[in-house]
């Protein structure tokens, strides 16, 4: 178990804090520079809110120190503004959106050839523990670690010379030790009143409400964000007092952005630019990227973790890893772009992409008829997303915060972040920056393709392709990717011949994209392509029926045929298949109040919860109740 023995000082003028010293003298320890120990310290749900990184309300002495001592990294990204595609692409090296991982707690299929690194590591020499938290979003049934739970540490490591690999993922910053006030007081019980923040003295972001309750959940975030300091300067001693600090190198890092609204799942910066700190030994100083303390503005992803620790460890980096090391020897240039994405939050799809550089953001919105901020039963239920909409109904949002409340996004946004940080001027309708836009789109586009992102592929038909061909979608696609250039014209097609065309096309996913596309259509389609739709309420596969049916109900066009494929999806033995005939009757009350009886017995009885809150909120719209589902 983690050693959670705190060693404190006074100061005089400010607060208690943990001694942090890093000897530079190896005083008898053995350092093994061909195969060092490596540290990683995990924590959730926080931007770079951290004293180092400039915020004046942080108090992180320990991490600020760090900081000092090793390298901040002002320009790392997440691949996914939530914690399971997030991790997935850090176990993996590789894209959620190539794994087929993208979409929140589904279970990816991994190609038995691909090694996840604790894996290559342990077969290099290395004892790997986890300490607790997975969630890696694939359906793995292989044991991938040496160890993997709450008492996973090095110390259990065979022997003293066995180089280690130990990561500890810290949970008490996450979003639900900010808004249940029992759980955060219960994490923070020992955190010293001065190291505590007074709600009056929280900064309130410009899209956030600025109430009582708003400062008091910023001041727990801050509260939380000192007990993870301490924390960390706990685990930090512990290193040094089994005399191992000099031959260890640690790393610092975030799964993603803040857990609240506008942070966590969304793409802005302040939902995938997280804090990134790391510590080489001064053993190691041939491989410092610069003098230590130096801000280092390199654009690094999720991933890159992969590669840079086999890197550091002196081992080949696989072909099937889509990341580059960042530190140790024979380094490729920087990069120029980073890749992000989110799929499926909980209940909601709304596939959106984007391209970072260090100056601009450009984001791409696969599904602009859907409001910025569907129901999601965990976020809409927290006190923060409660103040936000007392304050949409009572029309007091700022500008800012209208943002977060439109009822449609554009089609694209680009950002300059230079000018821009907060990213709330979208400056892509500016022909200024049209060279910058038409560019940032044609490198998302070729990602897309070069990685063949599998979001284009409904996860209802994803995960039927991977029971029929028994296989995982990374290496269905890459066996056979003829079709994939259609999908990418029909995901962003407004061309009633193209999409005509793709109605008829013989691969499903095609079919349902033309069908979706007929459904962002922001003007009334041509009456061949309702008549097309019509035909295809009888599609063989129920989704691209489904699919369908939306764009036909979006286009005012309702009949007792389109209530057909919604009911046959609701019998679906697919539980994705469920949930998509759920959210059309949640998108239109003609469906909820048609099939009442049917989406009362899923909300009753369905094993997939998603399918439950769904259809649940559906009923209460539809009969205007409040009823509440976990």
């Amino acid at each position: 178990m983690l050693n959670q023995k705190l060693i404190l000082m006074t100061n005089k003028t400010k607060y208690w804090g943990y001694i942090f010293l890093i000897s530079v003298s190896l005083s008898g320890q053995t350092v093994n520079k061909q195969q060092p120990n490596i540290l990683w310290i995990s924590i959730e749900d926080i931007s770079p809110d951290l004293g180092c990184y400039g915020n004046k309300l942080a108090k992180t002495p320990v991490l600020d120190e760090l900081a000092k001592k090793g390298f901040k990294y002002t320009n790392a990204i997440a691949t996914a503004p939530v914690c399971a595609p997030a991790r997935n692409s850090i176990i993996t090296g590789m894209y959620p959106t190539s794994t087929g991982a993208v979409d929140m707690r589904t279970l990816g299929k991994l190609p038995k050839n691909i090694l996840l690194y604790p894996e290559i590591l342990r077969k290099n020499g290395y004892y790997c523990t986890n300490n607790v938290k997975e969630d890696y979003n694939l359906d793995l049934k292989r044991n991938i670690w040496d160890e993997s739970s709450t008492s996973a540490h090095w110390k259990n490591r065979p022997s003293p010379e066995t180089p280690f690999f130990a990561i500890f993922n810290l949970t008490l910053t996450h979003e639900s030790c900010i808004n249940n006030k029992e759980k955060h007081y219960s994490k923070t019980k020992n955190l010293p009143e001065d190291l505590r923040i007074n709600p009056k003295d929280v900064i309130v972001p410009r899209y956030f409400p600025d109430t009582p309750v708003v400062r008091e959940l910023l001041a727990r975030h801050y509260d939380n964000i000192s007990e993870m300091d301490r924390v960390v300067g706990s685990l930090l001693e512990e290193l040094k007092q089994n005399g191992l600090s000099e031959n260890t190198i640690v790393f610092f890092y975030s799964d993603h952005g803040t857990g609240l609204p506008r942070h966590k799942r969304w793409l802005f910066d302040t939902g995938v630019k997280v804090p990134f700190i790391v510590y080489l030994p001064e053993a190691f100083k041939d491989i410092y990227p610069t003098v230590p303390g130096k801000e280092q503005d390199r654009l690094i992803s999720f991933i890159d973790l992969a590669p840079t620790v086999l890197n550091l460890a002196n081992i080949s980096v696989p072909k099937n890893m889509q990341g580059q090391a960042f530190l140790g020897k024979q380094l490729k240039s920087d990069k120029e772009y980073v890749f992000i994405g989110r799929g499926r939050m909980d209940e909601r799809y709304d596939m959106q992409r984007g391209v970072r550089t260090k100056k601009y953001k450009y984001i791409r919105y696969y599904e602009p008829n859907k409001p910025f901020i569907q129901f999601m039963n965990t976020p809409e239920s927290g006190p923060l997303m409660t103040e936000l909409r007392i304050a949409e109904k009572a029309r007091t949002l700022s500008p800012e915060a209208m943002q977060l409340v439109a009822k449609k996004k554009p089609k694209e946004s680009l950002f300059d972040l230079e000018n821009d940080p907060d990213e709330f001027n979208d400056v892509a309708l500016n022909p200024e920056y049209k060279k910058e836009l038409l560019k940032l789109r044609r490198v998302h586009e070729q990602w897309m393709f070069d990685t063949l992102d599998v979001g284009l592929i409904p996860e209802p038909i994803l995960r039927d392709w991977e029971v029929k061909h028994n296989a995982s979608i990374y290496d269905i696609l890459r066996k056979d990717s003829k079709y994939y250039k259609e999908l990418l014209l029909m995901s962003s097609s407004k061309d009633d011949k193209e999409l005509i065309k793709g109605l008829a096309h013989k691969n499903e996913a095609v079919r349902y994209w033309a069908a979706n596309g007929i459904s962002n259509l922001n003007f009334n389609p041509d009456p061949k392509l309702i008549q097309k739709l019509k035909l295809m309420l009888r599609d063989e596969n129920i989704n691209v029926a489904i699919a369908a049916a939306a764009a036909l109900l979006k286009h005012e066009n309702k009949s007792e045929d389109l209530l057909t494929p919604l009911k046959l999806g609701f019998k679906s033995n697919n539980e994705w298949t469920r949930l998509q005939a759920a959210l059309v009757a949640d998108d239109f009350s003609y469906v909820a109040g048609a099939i009442e009886k049917i989406i009362q017995k899923k909300k009753e009885s369905d094993p997939n919860k998603y399918v439950v809150r769904v259809v649940n909120h559906a009923l209460n719209n539809l009969n205007k109740t409040n009823f509440t589902v976990k």
